[in-house]
């Protein structure tokens, strides 16, 4: 037996054609809706995953470790090659170095960078510096008043604004033969911790001093 329209309980009678195609439209078009909901959700679990697995299934290693710099060793080297006998302060094993080499344009150095607990403090040694080499390395401040430290003789450069003079603070020069010392400090550190490494240097610039003819 053939059935009759359907009839809608909402309406009280069967639907038209119209009707019934904007219910399937509609039906149609919250299945479609539902579908790409559960895909979007789908997809956005799947970058979890992948990204999860990314950050906690990639093994990642450590950045190496900087092989500390033994400026003995480095001047052992390098001294010989020059025909120079280089300075290396005696300082706290707690001072790092962060640079030992030879640098300079004009006037060549042999230069030592050391970080105490706070700020810096360069150690160089220039070769036949002519006098005003010291001066111009602090910005061009003069030697007020001489120290005298473990027998050695040092210029004191008194810096009354640090931040007109590269940061450097405090700064000490003496002079080695034919070669020119400059011991300075920047940042945070203070008078005595530059003291601490002239201080250092007092053997080897006695000794040398005495070799000099």
């Amino acid at each position: 037996m053939a059935r009759g329209p359907r009839v809608v309980a909402e309406l009280g009678r069967p639907e038209t054609p119209d009707e019934t195609a904007a219910r399937k439209a509609a039906s149609s078009r919250v299945y479609r809706s539902s579908q790409t909901a559960r895909n979007l959700i789908a997809a956005l679990i799947v970058t979890i995953a992948v990204v999860a697995v990314i950050v906690f299934g990639v093994p990642r290693g450590s950045v190496p470790e900087q092989d500390a710099i033994d400026p003995a060793a480095v001047a052992a080297d390098v001294g010989p090659a020059i025909d120079r006998e280089l300075v290396v302060p005696e300082v706290p094993e707690s001072w790092r170095v962060n640079k030992a080499e030879l640098a300079g344009d004009d006037v060549r150095t042999w230069e030592i960078v050391y970080a105490p607990a706070d700020g810096y403090v360069n150690v160089q040694q220039a070769f036949d510096a002519d006098p005003g080499w010291a001066s111009r390395q602090v910005s061009g401040a003069r030697s007020t008043t001489v120290e005298r430290i473990d027998a050695v003789d040092w210029e004191v450069f008194e810096i009354p604004d640090p931040a007109r003079a590269g940061n450097i603070s405090y700064a000490l020069t003496t002079s080695l033969g034919p070669d020119t010392i400059l011991v300075y400090g920047g940042g945070a550190v203070d008078a005595e911790t530059v003291r601490t490494a002239a201080r250092g240097l007092s053997s080897q610039i006695v000794e040398q001093q005495k070799e000099t003819p």
